[in-house]
């Protein structure tokens, strides 16, 4: 039999005072003053009535079989929600706050194949129909503790939700995982439900569903209406944790999708056009300024999942790549590009660097490959005397700290001119064309560390000694003052 939440002592109390209120109303009744007692005991018949109707009320999943109630809730669930579910023997029936049924252990199908397990599954009924187990609807759906298993066949089915008709229920899953997985069942990432809502919005007159989540312990909430007349989707995703907010619509009424987005990083304002079909993503992102600083244009192919993206800016600000708060490395520190199945290249050309007017012909070059991410064959120019370029490097976290591992070679093209910016002492001005050196550099502390380094292919322990550690500072003024301190002693003892 079904538990109910009341003892079968306290029901037993229930039933002692009403045979006591009946054999008390019994003695003094007769056909002569039968209408005076239904008249003057109102309160007694109000309460036998709430009394009946309780009664009736935690009996009604006595009456019914199990596995009837099951039929009948699992065929409601498909015509209200599409869901099919396996739904255990394990049922219970709670009445507060409201009527519904609870099974634990459940699953949720799709076709044949078991695409969640679910550890409890709350079936709330309407209280219409109640005492009608023939005529009774489901209101509302809660999911708690579940695991979906999702891939490339399935990636879709919580928008295809919003398909559903919500005008008079609502569906909430909670305190849940969704599992994405590759080809080879590999899972690429894991996605936590905190909160996830579907319901009728009666303003716009459109589904919708609200959802708080996390992804590698990082809070993000999201937003995602369907306007059937429009053939629309809207959405907002808000990443609280980059003070960065994306507002999406699609059109899906053709086969090649179309969308517009539109993204606000702290006060600064992007925008992105895009084409989707089944086999890859096309988009255009740039600035929304009439003189537009910068555009970048890419293309994400699905299966296998690659990604190229190419810009160009007319200033790049340096810092918001180097600080440790800057969007892209707290990006790098949630460890989510760190994915074995992410294959991405990344390049970006800028004329000059907002920061550092110094230097010209910014040419970032990263990828994305198996897991690693490296900045190999970047290059910059310091003036028109300098060639820099970046190789065998790799960006990584260690104890908590973003670190970037590389070496360092200098294609010096105009020496003189670098002695001049140094006021180095001319007695130590050597003609110089190429330094090479190893390098790490710390992006949380700020520091850099040599090692290795050559002048004109030669090692000299002492400069090695000298430019060991570089610290730098938050003034560019005090980082402009140190650094030509510390070079001028290295040049100094380079030349002997």
């Amino acid at each position: 039999m079904i538990k109910h939440n009341y003892s079968d002592k306290y029901i037993k109390k229930i039933y002692l005072t009403i045979n006591r209120l009946i054999k008390k109303n019994l003695n003094n009744l007769n056909l002569a003053n039968l209408f005076k007692i239904l008249k003057s005991n109102k309160f007694f018949l109000s309460f036998i009535i709430l009394v009946v109707l309780l009664l009736s009320y935690l009996s009604i999943p006595n009456i019914y079989n199990k596995n009837e109630i099951s039929i009948k809730l699992n065929n409601q669930l498909q015509k209200k929600f599409n869901l099919n579910f396996n739904l255990s023997g394990n049922l219970n029936y709670n009445f507060l706050p409201r009527p519904h049924f609870i099974y634990k252990n459940s699953s949720l199908l799709k076709g044949q194949n078991e695409i969640s397990k679910i550890e409890e599954l709350k079936i709330f009924i309407s209280l219409k129909n109640l005492f009608s187990f023939k005529n009774f609807k489901i209101n509302n759906l809660v999911i708690k503790n579940s695991n979906f298993n999702l891939d490339n066949q399935t990636y879709d089915f919580f928008i295809k939700l919003l398909d559903n008709n919500f005008k008079d229920s609502e569906l909430i899953i909670k305190d849940s995982n969704i599992f994405y997985k590759n080809n080879d069942d590999e899972v690429l990432f894991i996605n936590k439900i905190l909160n996830m809502k579907y319901f009728y919005d009666n303003k716009n007159l459109q589904n919708k569903v609200v959802s708080k989540n996390e992804i590698f312990n990082l809070p993000y909430s999201v937003e995602l209406e369907k306007n059937n007349v429009e053939k629309k989707y809207f959405s907002k995703l808000n990443l609280s944790f980059l003070k960065l907010i994306i507002s999406n619509e699609l059109d899906f009424g053709k086969e090649v999708k179309t969308g517009l987005t539109n993204l606000r990083l702290n006060k600064d304002r992007f925008r992105a056009t895009y084409e989707i079909n089944k086999n890859d993503l096309i988009f255009n992102l740039f600035d929304i300024l009439e003189n537009s600083n910068f555009s970048y244009e890419g293309i994400v192919n699905f299966n296998p999942f690659y990604s190229k993206i190419e810009g160009s800016i007319k200033k790049i600000n340096i810092l918001h790549l180097i600080k440790s708060e800057s969007l892209i490395l707290q990006l790098f520190k949630t460890e989510i590009l760190n994915n074995k199945n992410l294959n991405v290249d990344l390049n970006i050309y800028a004329n000059k660097s907002q920061n550092f007017n110094d230097f010209i012909e910014i040419y970032l070059n990263s990828r994305i490959k198996e897991g690693l991410i490296d900045i190999d064959s970047t290059q910059f120019s310091w003036r028109d005397n300098i060639n820099f370029t970046i190789v065998n490097s790799l960006i990584y976290i260690k104890n908590g700290e973003l670190i970037l591992d590389g070496i360092l070679n200098l294609d010096i093209k105009n020496s003189d001119e670098i002695y001049k910016f140094l006021l180095t002492p001319k007695n130590y001005r050597n003609k110089l064309t190429n330094i090479k050196a190893n390098f790490i550099f710390n992006f949380d502390q700020n520091i850099a560390y040599f090692s290795n380094i050559l002048i004109e292919n030669k090692n000299n322990q002492s400069v090695d000694k000298i430019l060991k550690r570089l610290v730098f500072k938050k003034n560019k003024l005090q980082n402009k003052i140190y650094l030509k301190s510390m070079l001028n002693r290295a040049l100094k003892f380079y030349a002997g």
